[in-house]
C-alpha cells in the first residue's frame, strides 16, 4: 500500500512539473483573416458653380462634385408647345408666371393642366393654363398661368431638394394614350 502511495505522490509530482513547464509557454493563436476597418472621408469643404447656376460641395467617397443632370425630353415638342418663362433650372418663386404659346390642338376649352413637382416628385401645385386668344385653330395661341405654390425648399435643406419639375399636359379629354404629349422643365426654388 506504501508503494502505491508512493507512485501516486510521483505521478502528482510529474503532472506539476508538465504543467509548470508548459505554463511557461505561451500557445500562439491562429492566424486570423484581417479585417477592414471602413476609413471616414472627410471631403475639403469647396464648392463648383454648376452650368445652371447652382452651387455644390464635394461628396462621396471619392470627394467628387455632383451636378444635378437637366431632364431632356426624349421627344421634341417645339412644333406644339414652347414655353417662354420659365427657362429650364430657373429660380422661380410663387406666384411663378408661366407663358408660352401652344398650338390649337394642346387645348381644351381653352385651356391645358400645369403641375408643379418637387425634388421627390410629390405635386406641390397644379392648375390650368390658359389661351389668352381664340385656341380653336391649328396655328399657336399664347397661354398664360400666374403658378402660386408653397415652397418646398428653405435653407438647410439638402442641396437635391431645391429642385423641381414644372409638367405642362396637352389637354387629352379623349383619354387615348396617343393623344397624350407633355413637357417637362426642371426648376429650382429660391430660398
Amino acid at each position: 500500500m506504501i508503494k502505491l502511495m508512493y507512485v501516486f505522490i510521483g505521478l502528482a509530482l510529474i503532472a506539476a512539473v508538465v504543467s509548470v513547464f508548459l505554463a511557461g509557454r505561451a500557445i500562439a493563436p491562429a492566424p486570423e483573416e484581417p479585417v477592414e476597418v471602413p476609413v471616414a472621408v472627410m471631403c475639403t469643404a469647396d464648392a463648383l458653380q454648376c452650368p445652371d447656376g447652382s452651387y455644390v460641395g464635394r461628396s462621396g467617397p471619392d470627394c467628387s462634385f455632383v451636378c444635378p443632370q437637366v431632364a431632356e425630353s426624349s421627344e421634341d415638342m417645339s412644333d406644339l408647345i414652347v414655353v417662354d418663362s420659365p427657362e429650364p433650372l430657373s429660380l422661380i418663386t410663387s406666384p411663378a408666371p408661366i407663358t408660352g404659346s401652344a398650338r390649337g390642338i394642346w387645348f381644351f376649352e381653352a385651356s391645358f393642366p400645369v403641375t408643379l413637382k418637387n425634388s421627390a416628385g410629390a405635386v406641390i401645385a397644379q392648375a390650368p393654363a390658359t389661351a389668352t386668344s381664340d385656341w380653336m385653330t391649328t396655328d399657336f395661341v399664347p397661354f398664360t398661368l400666374n403658378l402660386t405654390f408653397i415652397n418646398p425648399y428653405t435653407p438647410g435643406d439638402p442641396e437635391e431638394m431645391k429642385f423641381g419639375t414644372l409638367i405642362l399636359e396637352r389637354d387629352n379629354p379623349s383619354d387615348l394614350p396617343e393623344n397624350d404629349a407633355m413637357i417637362e422643365i426642371p426648376v429650382r426654388f429660391a430660398p
